[in-house]
């Protein structure tokens, strides 16, 4: 699978790795963290969660612009690197002194900025420096992707397992040392990335890639500065269609860090022979799903390519969206009925975790390639911007809907009519929404793919 890669991948593979651990470790224990030891209630963490991660996955926008603008890739990496770590450590500073609100509360408030400023720096560019390793009709690029998405979550895998095992104990004092691990993380992410960038992150010819605009070998970078063409402006269209679309995915698959990890510690049955299970550690399952069963989706679409068979991008994205509604479709059928005192097995949340994941494997590797191919070269950095803002209007869409999670003794939340009454009636939001999504983009599969003029 990694055979003809250039060694640039695998330096942003591990760079990309220990950044998701960072930032999937703090994940795992952000809403725990406000919930357990500053005593927010459910729905105010909810929104904090939600306005948090919308802001991180916004910020990419400005981040790819600062970079095709003014810095390049390689600066804005390593920047944004520095200020992640940095803000993670604020999150630890908090955590030691949850005690005191009035120092607690203004760290978190700082650490989380400073993340989401970091992680707009970050995010775009290192996605867009995979695609700029590869010529625009490179056939190796949705491998490329595929190996940088097992990057991604090894990271998710390890950081719930660390970030859960140090900070999810039952000890409020104790989440300190989860956050510190995510920092720890972050800071060696970066230093990898400033050891090897000099000697692989290089085009064929041996000139640096992510360069400042005013020091690139002309040609050698990012394209020079003609008008864009009509096929351009049309290829351009279809990044803005397909990332609509994947707010709905996102909205409904995040609730992994809100409503799910709040239902994992609260309704999930997590003793196994007498040892508890940390809430947190059901995060992992994703992660570990995606590491053994991208390479086989991989293979599915290398044979069905081969045979002339192979769905098209939005056909491809839109049955993540009907594995994904599958997903809440199981675990509501596992509520239905319950009491909320009484606590349900664990192989719901697993179940709903696999199925969610094999979703994924149809629709975020496949768009961060299609975005690589439609992108025009000189704005790579800023259209993987607008694929990650469609990520930022999904993580607050998903901490609005997690702030409908149902509570005993609460007033049963109300969503355009329609009644919260329990977790069956919560879950299915979300087979509603994902479903509706995905017969949608189904039926406009044929001109978004016409529009693409071949590479979606």
């Amino acid at each position: 699978m990694n055979e003809g890669h250039p060694k640039g991948l695998y330096v942003l593979f591990y760079t990309e790795m220990w950044e998701r651990f960072s930032y999937y470790g703090m994940r795992a224990i952000l809403v725990l963290y406000m919930t357990q030891a500053l005593l927010f209630d459910v729905a105010k963490a909810s929104t904090i969660y939600g306005n948090f991660t919308g802001l991180a996955y916004l910020m990419p926008l400005a981040g790819g612009y600062i970079a095709d603008r003014w810095w390049g890739n390689r600066r804005s990496i390593l920047v944004g690197g520095g200020i992640m770590s940095l803000g993670q450590f604020l999150m630890f500073l908090s955590a030691s002194n949850y005690a005191d609100p009035a120092l607690a509360h203004p760290l978190l408030w700082a650490g989380l900025g400073v993340i989401i400023a970091g992680t707009g720096l970050f995010k775009a560019n290192i996605a867009s420096m995979v695609g700029s390793l590869y010529a625009p009709q490179d056939g190796r690029k949705d491998s490329a992707f595929t190996i940088f998405y097992m990057g991604i979550n090894i990271g998710a895998f390890l950081a719930p397992l660390v970030a859960g095992g140090l900070g999810d104990t039952g000890n409020p004092a104790d989440f300190r040392w989860g956050f510190l691990s995510a920092s720890v993380g972050m800071a060696l992410g970066t230093i990898i990335f400033q050891i090897f960038k000099n000697k692989h992150i290089v085009d064929a010819e041996g000139h640096p890639l992510g360069l400042p605009p005013a020091e690139r070998v002309r040609g050698a970078d990012k394209g020079d500065g003609s008008p864009l063409a009509r096929e351009d402006w049309e290829r351009v269209a279809v990044i803005f269609i397909l990332s609509f679309f994947v707010i709905f995915f996102w909205a409904a698959f995040e609730q992994a860090g809100a409503s799910l990890t709040v239902f994992a510690d609260r309704q999930t049955d997590r003793v196994i022979l007498g040892w508890t299970m940390p809430a947190s550690w059901f995060q992992s399952v994703n992660a570990v799903a995606i590491v053994l069963f991208a390479p086989v989706f991989a293979g599915l679409w290398s044979f069905l390519g081969r045979h002339k068979l192979d769905p098209s991008t939005p056909v491809k994205m839109s049955f993540g969206f009907f594995l994904l509604a599958i997903g809440y479709l199981v675990i509501a059928f596992g509520v239905k009925g319950v009491d909320p005192t009484t606590k349900v097995s664990m192989m719901w949340l697993i179940s709903l975790y696999l199925l969610h994941t094999f979703g994924e494997l149809c629709l975020s590797p496949i768009g961060l390639s299609a975005v690589s191919k439609l992108s025009p070269a000189r704005f790579a950095s800023l259209m993987m911007g607008v694929w990650y803002l469609a990520s930022s209007l999904a993580n607050k869409m998903a901490g609005v809907l997690s702030s409908f999670y149902p509570e005993k003794g609460k007033e049963p939340p109300v969503i355009m009519g329609y009644e919260v009454v329990d977790l069956h009636s919560f879950f299915l939001i979300f087979v509603f929404m994902s479903v509706a999504a995905g017969v949608l983009l189904f039926f406009l599969a044929r001109p978004i793919s016409r529009w693409s003029h071949g590479r979606a």
